[in-house]
This record gives structure tokens, sequence and C-alpha cells, in this order.
């Protein structure tokens, strides 16, 4: 039996685009343009409007067409779909279900994962896995978050870095494409408090003074994350070469989540990788969270940065925290 393989991939991102200046000209925040990017790389990021229905589902639906479209196949032709994002359209049920709807892929699985911007690894993890075990032929893996929704606006260290959209990617048993040889996945409850949502679960259900505490929006301590980030990507990474034997020569490209540009530059200058060979977009794009490394991914081979023969490495550090990375064969 063949591998199984990324075949296809596929991103959309909402059309509204919200400049740096949005933030300081239009909000009043106290920043300024040399700040945001000299702190984050953001240069600008899309968010949906929710006034034409754009959604985590609907970004989803159509990142997959796009997806299914490159690979020359229809909804009917996939078995399921593993949807990974931390802003789902309901509590319940699943995004991943109301992306099945959209598409008319009634002969697919769906559910979601929640595992902030692990969330793609984990999903792709998943997915090859259960190719690699005979229980899907072709499954779909998506990252896709609309982080506008869960921001406050008042916030200026958190609501200039997230942005929305959605990356999809095909996952079959196939000759061709990126090989999924290993991922490494990780986890740290301990750190839960850094980075997390406070309200609207079942611990802190919402309520007039949960809205009041503005408890329904991101909160993290930036710089303990910062540390914990740039170690866990680098010791992650490490941890994968090493299980196949490679070292950071043998690694073409790297494609990191796109949390902001001072934690990728870390990294890579931890693992001793060159700037030449990590994918950067969190200047177009900003923090999308899951959606990073599967829109990142796409752009890369859209624009040809990534060829036959190349060996390309995954990695990415989130809330819970967890962390991660996977092993591409191109």
């Amino acid at each position: 039996m063949s591998a199984p393989r990324i075949t296809a991939t596929g991103r959309c991102f909402p059309e509204r685009v919200v400049p740096n200046s949005h933030f300081y000209e239009e909000l009043g925040l106290e920043t300024n343009e040399e700040w945001i990017r000299s702190r984050t790389g953001i240069v600008e990021r899309r968010i949906v409007d929710r006034d034409k229905g754009e959604s985590t589902a609907s970004l989803s639906a159509e990142a997959t067409r796009r997806c299914l479209e490159q690979a020359g196949l229809t909804p009917l032709d996939i078995d399921g779909i593993v949807l990974a994002t931390i802003t789902p359209d309901l509590p319940f049920p699943a995004t991943a279900c109301l992306v099945q709807d959209r598409l008319g892929a009634k002969n697919a699985f769906a559910w979601d994962i929640s595992a902030a911007c692990t969330g793609y690894v984990s999903a792709l993890a998943q997915a090859a896995a259960m190719v690699r075990a005979g229980m899907g032929k072709r499954i779909v893996a998506i990252g896709a978050e609309t982080m506008s929704a869960i921001l406050d606006f008042e916030d200026r260290n958190t609501c200039i870095i997230f942005g929305d959209g959605a990356g999809a990617t095909l996952v079959e048993a196939a000759d061709e494409g990126g090989e999924i040889v290993d991922v490494v996945l990780h986890a740290d409850g301990g750190g839960w408090e850094l980075l997390h949502q406070p309200s609207g679960g079942s611990l802190q259900p919402a309520s007039h003074a949960t809205i009041d505490a503005r408890g329904h929006y991101v909160k993290q301590e930036g710089r303990a994350v910062f540390k914990h980030a740039v170690s866990r990507i680098a010791e992650c990474v490490e941890e994968l070469l090493e299980r196949q034997g490679l070292t950071r020569d043998d690694v073409d490209l790297v494609v990191p989540h796109q949390a902001n540009i001072r934690i990728i530059t870390a990294a890579a200058r931890r693992l001793g990788i060159p700037m030449e060979r990590v994918a950067v977009t969190v200047d177009r794009w900003a923090n999308t969270t899951a959606a990073t490394i599967p829109t990142t991914l796409d752009l890369m081979l859209r624009e040809g940065r990534v060829k036959p023969g190349d060996t390309v490495v995954l990695c990415t550090f989130g809330a819970g925290f967890t962390w991660g990375a996977a092993l591409l064969q191109y």
C-alpha cells in the first residue's frame, strides 16, 4: 500500500483586508505602525464579514473546494473531514459537519479537533494514521479560524496579532505528493492559564457577569508564551529529525506556525536554519491559529517553493500548551 501523502491543497481568506492603521486610526488604540511591525511582523490581516455569512465553516468549505478542484475530485470522492479549530461556528455540532453539508460530501465522516495552533498538525496526523490503517482512502485535513470572533478589540496586545482564514489538505494513499513520513506531538496542560479563553465553556457558561468581565476573549501572557514557543518548536523539530536520522542541512523548507516574526526568527536561529529556508506569511495574513500552516504550505506549493525531492518540516506551538512537528517528503 502506498504511503499517506498530501496530494492537493487549498486556502481561503475573507475578502476584507484590515491594515495595521485600523487599530490606531479607527479604533484609537495606543499603538502605531512601527510598534506593530517590529513586534509581530504583521502588515495586514483578513477579517470575516458576518453580514455576508462568512464563518469558519464557509471559509473551510471554500478552501476544501479549491483543494478538491486541484485534485480533480468532487466532494463525493472524500471519505472524511477532520477540521482543527478553536472558533467553531457553533458549540455543537462539529463545524466539520457543517462543512460536509455545505460541500454535499455525503460519503464523508466529519469531526473537529481542538488543539489551538497545533490543531492542523494534529488533524494531519490523524488523517495520515487513518489512511495508513485503511480506515479511509481520502481524508481532508483542515485548519480554520475566525479569530476575530474571540478578540478583545480594546486589548492591543492580542487584537493586532490575529486574523481569519482556512487551509485544506487532501491526504490519501498515493505515489506522488508530500509523503507524511513522521509526526511528533506533545502537550503540557500546566501552561493553560498563559494562553486561554476563560469563559464560554461549561466551567464559566455565558452570563452577564462573564460578558462584563470580558471573559469571552483571548487572554495571553505574551512574554511567557514567547519563551515556551521558541524552545518547544526547536525541541520538537530536533526530535523529529533525530528520529528520521536527518540533520538541519537535510531540510529544504520549514513551514512554521505564523505566530509572529520574532518567534519564527528566534526558533530558526536556535535550530541553525537560515531564514531563506523558512516560509513566512505572517506579514500578509497574521496569526490565523490552526490555519497558518496549511495556508502557508498551499502558498509555498503554488509559488514553486516546494519541489520534487524536497524535505519539508511543519512545526507549531499553541495553547494547551500543545506543540508538534511533521516531516513531509516530496
